[in-house]
């Protein structure tokens, strides 16, 4: 993310010509000027700005996992880190004079637009409190006037009155400074009444409209877009009830329409979802945890298992810390595996990657929107599952092209044929690669490569059927059986060599759903290996 920043910085540079601003330096002074006598507007070339600064927040949702409600240590985190970005006087500043951006009518292309009313008012009252000083020192001051009781009242009164409103506007920056967002929302949170404040929550999201406003405000003055990453990991070591609650946080911030937020929810499905599941946040979702993350998780990416050469890689790291005699026997042999890996071909730039990694991802979008291609038929009517989809393809096409050098590469239509089959039929297809599996690890030396990935379905779907119970909330997240069919059996005959080169870029299917099938597999087959024996043992009528 950070190479596609500094990228487009560059390419959005050479387009307007346009630097970027900093809220730093004289870029301060500048910002507050803004803020205090200007309204910004978004116009047509702000929103062709393709320049974007990702601003990182990481949340370790263990850290708070003892206070009440671990969303709250969310959103004060997320205010905290956006406070400490930018600073703590433009925001104070914009909570009291700033703003809201609204849209340019028509085609102008002015992005600042002078406060008039806020201009008359300040130069108003800096009027009125010159004529009340001037009063009160004539009163004071000049002979013969010194006497008049009724003009220094009056002096004294309208420089009181012109004076007060100019504190306090400096009054409430200053307090907007030294009270930041988090310690107001944790001074809520740690109320005697904080069960019983009903408008606890508008308030919560009164403060987090302020900041994507300024987050709004701040996109026009530095002139690129803004967006938020926050990093939610540690969140499957919480109590249940804490992970129902940060969940119903992030679909609180991601609801709006244009949200600056991304956020990266680092999990484990297994375990994320039993939480979900008992929480009361399942109704109406027939107390299914999956389909509670497929409507949240928008883009899905569940690492593979590690191959050889990444367990090489961790093992060259985990050896460096050892100091005897085998230390040198496995760096010998890392080193002549490297010298090994010198001989290989040179592989192209990475300018040609990403021209062949963008011609491949065109090529499976028409397929997609080819109307006569049958991939088209399959496409879901789930307006998010359709975003999954053509979130996963390019993903998919990008891992597929980095593993270019393997003999067999599967084409940019089978690569999208693939990912439409992993997001509509998961449980299906996680049975059909796990018993896959199970049959290259018990006949290693078999060649299954030609067989269809649905011959192998029909084998074992007798098996499947008896485990749907203990597989119900999975098997509810396949789309229609006889479909199923019809992709694998005619329309896209995959085969298990194909499923072998898909399998190590399978970034949309929850590798957990094949993991715990695996699991129910093998306690299936001990239980009915164990009661064979009883059978044979009855004493025979002879």
């Amino acid at each position: 993310m950070r190479q596609e920043m500094v990228r487009r910085e560059e390419a959005e540079l050479r387009r307007s010509h346009q630097k970027p601003r900093s809220p730093e330096g004289w870029g301060l002074l500048l910002v507050l000027w803004y803020l205090a006598f200007y309204k910004p507007i978004i116009t047509e070339s702000h929103l062709r700005r393709k320049n974007i600064e990702f601003i990182f927040i990481r949340f370790s949702a263990w850290q708070y996992a003892g206070c009440d409600k671990l969303w709250a240590g969310l959103v004060t985190t997320l205010c905290d880190s956006i406070r400490h970005h930018f600073g703590a006087l433009p925001l104070s500043v914009y909570h009291v004079m700033g703003t809201r951006p609204r849209f340019a009518s028509g085609f102008s292309q002015k992005e600042w637009v002078l406060k008039t009313g806020t201009c008359l008012k300040l130069w108003g009252l800096l009027f009125v409190l010159g004529a009340g000083l001037t009063i009160l020192l004539v009163a004071l001051l000049v002979p013969g006037i010194k006497d008049h009781h009724a003009l220094k009242v009056v002096g004294s009164a309208v420089t009181s009155l012109s004076g007060s409103g100019l504190a306090l506007g400096a009054f409430s920056i200053l307090k907007n400074l030294l009270i930041s967002e988090k310690q107001k929302i944790e001074r809520l949170t740690n109320s005697e009444k904080f069960t019983s404040q009903l408008g606890f929550m508008s308030k919560v999201r009164n403060e987090v409209e302020v900041l994507v406003d300024f987050l709004s405000f701040m996109e026009i003055f530095e002139r690129r877009r803004l967006r938020v990453v926050l990093e939610i990991t540690s969140l499957d070591i919480c109590y249940p009830e804490k992970v129902a609650g940060v969940l119903n946080a992030m679909n609180t911030l991601l609801s709006e329409a244009n949200t600056p937020f991304i956020f990266i929810l680092a999990v484990d499905p297994s375990v994320i979802v039993p939480c979900l599941e008992q929480t009361g946040c399942m109704k109406g979702l027939a107390d299914n945890g999956y389909l509670y993350l497929n409507r949240t998780v928008t883009l899905p990416f569940s690492i593979p298992e590690m191959g050889a050469r990444s367990r090489l890689r961790f093992l060259e790291a985990a050896i460096q810390t050892r100091e005897d005699l085998m230390y040198r026997i496995i760096t010998s042999n890392v080193e002549r595996r490297r010298a090994k890996c010198q001989a290989v071909p040179a592989v192209p730039s990475r300018q040609e990657a990403d021209a062949e990694a963008v011609r491949c991802i065109h090529e499976a979008f028409r397929c997609l929107h080819d109307s006569t291609d049958p991939l088209a038929r399959y496409l879901p009517t789930s307006g998010a599952h359709v975003r999954r989809i053509v979130n996963t393809i390019p993903i998919t096409l990008r891992l597929l092209l980095h593993r270019a050098g393997t003999p067999g590469t599967p084409s940019p239509r089978a690569a999208a044929a693939w990912v439409v089959l992993a997001d509509q039929w998961p449980c299906r297809l996680s049975w059909a690669l796990q018993c896959l599996e199970d049959a290259w690890q018990s006949r290693p030396t078999a060649d299954f490569g030609a067989r269809s990935l649905w011959s192998i379905f029909q084998e074992n779907v007798g098996e499947l059927s008896s485990l749907r119970q203990p597989l119900h909330n999975v098997l509810s997240l396949d789309g229609d059986p006889e479909l199923f069919q019809t992709f694998l059996a005619s329309d896209f005959p995959f085969t298990a060599r194909d499923a072998r080169a898909f399998l190590g870029v399978t970034v949309n299917l929850d590798h957990s759903i094949r993991h715990k099938m695996g699991l129910l597999r093998g306690l299936d087959r001990l239980q009915k290996a164990t009661a064979a024996p009883v059978s044979r043992g009855v004493q025979c009528p002879h």
